[in-house]
């Protein structure tokens, strides 16, 4: 019999995740920004600006 999970347990199991995301977009960013959104000491959003440069 499985129980609910706890907002601990939760917020562990999400933690990575929001790691991998973060690191995945380091990995495809070549030129721009990444920006972290936390809310109460946890990582909520995590926004790419990526930026295209061409030569002239």
């Amino acid at each position: 019999m499985t129980h609910p999970k706890t907002e601990a347990e939760s917020e562990r199991e999400a933690t990575p995740r929001a790691v991998q995301t973060v690191l995945d977009a380091l990995e495809k960013l070549r030129f721009g920004a990444i920006q972290l959104t936390v809310h109460e000491g946890r990582l909520v959003q995590v926004d790419v600006t990526e930026r295209h440069r061409y030569p002239n």
